[in-house]
Formats: structure tokens, sequence, C-alpha cells
């Protein structure tokens, strides 16, 4: 790919400790094929020198406006801009774009950039919570950024708590879905008849907010939504469990997507292992009945919520104490089961909110789209995703391919690709229904 075809990113740093996570940060998107501008701050060269972001990127790094002055390096670098992410975002940095304050090269590219802005805090747990924080974090959301909001984890020194910085491929794949939906509104417009740029990505610039911070927000800006993903555990004993094969991949794909969308994202999952994306909110549990706990008190604000988790049926009527034993020449005792809640159907009859929108999935193995229909009628949502799983197929996959069946009556299908192109369809089909 010629340089000047490859999407062209801002990456700008903060002056805080996270900055170094950065560097992994700009490897993802330099070699996955963007061009890269690092606009430091001069407090984050006290973490992390010049020539590591010049090597990285392959780009001049410079923080000051005065730095190749002929060539307007303070308007050029946000006018050509596909994309600016701020990484680790300060609670200094944020107030100053908040206020439109420009005392260096990196505010000076947040007040010219007319592409998507991403903003990925990081900061001790007292100063995000600040109500000056909160306010300067709502005044960039109102205006069309996309603020993320930070992860739970291990602070600077021995403090622990919301402030940390997500994990950097989390945030390179919230970059790369603000950038794919970029491209693709860009191509919307101009089918309709627009005056888009001849670059795919590039063609969402000059779409922001006059005199704000460009066209990040996104379809579900303002929204709250409530994503279940994985599958839930029923203990048999203090060893073993009922469960399922699922990996929580989609429902994780849905968070991931709903996030770069403009969302505020709660993820309740059910015993996966993954990583959790950034901005959201994830709330973990174990079996159906914890599951249903968490779903009910996350929905009562909630505009949407998308049951993608693979929930018990049923599970044992006794728990054992200690671990059921084999002996010798005695068979098993039988397992008595009980049925679970149907969180599904719960929600959808007793909605928390007017115009809640309910998707449900449905995991089939035959008569894949017969089982999809009466389940829909049964369960009493507006959407529900239908799939056909086995041993070898959907779960743990990176791939998935469904048909997406509405309670009026439409069918949409979903072709075999990544995940996150079927999370992407689902929330396309949510998003007009919140409307």
């Amino acid at each position: 790919m010629d340089a000047s075809d490859k999407p062209k990113v801002v990456l700008g740093v903060g002056g805080g400790i996270a900055a170094y996570k950065a560097c992994e940060l700009l490897r993802r998107l330099t070699e996955s094929g963007h061009s890269v501008r690092v606009v430091p701050t001069a407090s984050a060269l006290h973490f992390v020198g010049e020539a590591t972001w010049s090597g990285l990127s392959g780009n001049p790094v410079s923080t000051e406006v005065w730095d190749a002055v002929h060539e307007v390096p303070h308007v050029r670098i946000g006018q050509g801009a596909d994309l600016v992410v701020v990484a680790p975002a300060t609670a200094d940095l944020l107030a100053k774009a908040a206020h439109g304050l420009a005392d260096d090269l990196l505010t000076n590219t947040l007040l010219t950039a007319r592409c998507p802005v991403v903003f990925a805090p990081a900061m001790h747990t007292e100063m995000w919570e600040h109500p000056a924080t909160q306010e300067n974090v709502a005044t960039l959301r109102r205006r069309g950024a996309l603020v993320i909001e930070p992860a739970v984890g291990r602070l600077t020194g021995v403090d622990t708590g919301k402030g940390r910085l997500p994990d950097p491929a989390e945030i390179f794949e919230v970059c790369r879905g603000v950038l794919a939906r970029g491209a693709e509104v860009a191509r919307g417009s101009e089918g309709a008849g627009g005056s888009g740029a001849a670059r795919g990505s590039g063609a969402v610039r000059g779409s922001g907010v006059a005199g704000g911070l460009g066209a990040a927000r996104g379809d579900l800006a303002g929204r709250h939504v409530v994503v279940s993903a994985g599958g839930t555990r029923e203990p048999l004993d203090p060893v073993r469990f009922l469960g399922n094969r699922s990996s929580g991949k989609q429902g994780y794909a849905l968070a991931r997507t709903a996030v770069a969308r403009g969302a505020r994202v709660t993820l309740i999952a059910a015993n996966s292992a993954l990583p959790d994306p950034a901005g959201a909110d994830v709330v973990r549990v174990g079996t159906a009945l914890e599951l249903r706990e968490a779903v009910l008190g996350a929905a009562v604000d909630a505009d949407a919520v998308v049951m993608a988790a693979a929930v018990a049926d049923f599970r044992p009527v006794q728990y054992a104490q200690g671990k059921i034993k084999k002996k010798d020449g005695e068979e098993p005792a039988p397992i008595n089961l009980t049925r679970n809640p149907d969180i599904l159907a719960e929600i959808s009859a007793s909605r928390a909110r007017p115009g809640q929108i309910i998707v449900g999935f449905a995991a089939e193995t035959d008569d894949v789209l017969a089982n999809g229909r009466a389940k829909l009628a049964r369960k009493g949502c507006d959407l529900l995703v239908v799939n056909e799983v086995g041993e070898r197929r959907t779960f743990g996959s990176e791939q998935n391919e469904a048909v997406v069946l509405a309670a009026d009556g439409t069918e949409t299908s979903v072709p075999y690709g990544p995940k996150e192109a079927l999370a992407d369809t689902v929330w396309s089909l949510v998003a007009p229904r919140l409307a």
C-alpha cells in the first residue's frame, strides 16, 4: 500500500505513567497498515523519549508548534488525520480539550481535527471521579468525541481502582472499529450522491461538528447497553460443574463494537478468560442465577439488552459439599436437575423502561430457522440472532454466521465472517429501533 493510501492516525500521548503502554498501541497501528504521527506532550517525554516514538512510527516527533513552523504543523496534522487517539489522556489533557486550550502541538491538533477523536483516559481514581473531570468528559462526549471508560486495576504505587489505561490491544480494536465505521458512513454518503474524499477512511474528514472535536460520535452515543457473554456453569460439587462450550467471543465483540459506536457498555461476563474490552464496565458471574441478578440490576437504566451468553437451562437440585466419589461396584447416583429462570423471556415481558430493546441469541443444531422463529415468538424479544452451532462450529471460533430475526417479520442474513461483523449488524438493527 502506498503511504498516501494508508489511513492517517495521530497518536497523542499525555504525561502519565501509562505512556509506555502507548508504544504497544503504536506498534499495532503501524503493523496493521496505518500511517501514525505521534504527538506527545512535553510531560510525556519524561516517561518515553522522542527517539522511541520516532523509531516506532517512522515519522518525526514534536511537541511544539514552533518546530518546522513553515509546514504549519499545528494546523496541518489535525487537518490531515483520519483518526486522532489520545492514550493516555490525563485529567489535564481532558480539561484542556474540553475548554479549547491550545498551548502545545497536541492541543492545537485537537482543535483542528475534523475526524473522529478517541480519548483513552488514565489517572488515579480520585482524579477520574472528581466532578471537574466528569464534567469535562461529558462536554467532550456531547461535542462528538469518544471518551472510553478507564479500566479497573492496579494504578501507580499501591493504589488500585478505576483509572487504569485499558489494554492497548483493546484500545486498538476500538480505533479500528471507529475507522471502519467512519469509512462505512462515508461510502454511504457517496452512494447517496455525497462528495466524499477518494480515500475510504479519509472520507470522514470534514464531517465533524463545527468548532468541535470531529465525527467520533456514533449512533449509540448517550445510550447505555447491557451485553451478556460467555457460558454459565452450574456446580455439581467443589470440582465439577454442568457447563457449555461458549467462549464469550461473540458477546465481547458486541461490547467492543458498541463502545466504538459511542455507547456506555455494561458487559456481564460468565466464565470467560478474554481480556476486558476497552471502555466496558465488566461484571463477572458464574451461574445462571448470578447472571440473572446482574442482568436485572444493569437493565434498570439500559436502552438495550443483548443476551449473547449461553445460559444453562438446568442446574442440579443438590450441590455436594464434598467431591462425589467413585465407588467400586456401584453405579453413580442419578443427578436430579431443576430448571433455571428464563432470563430472556423475563426481561422481554417486564421491560425495565419504555422502549427498551431486547435481543436474544438462539444456538441451534437442527431446523435452525424454524426453531428460531418459534423461539422469537415464545421469548417475546425484539430481535433474535439465530445460528447453527456444534462441536466445531461457532464456539471458540473467531468467525460466525447467522440470521437475525425481528419481531416485525423481517430477516437479516449475516454471511460467514468475523464476529465483529455480526456484532455491527446487530447494533445497526438496534440503533434505529431505539429512535
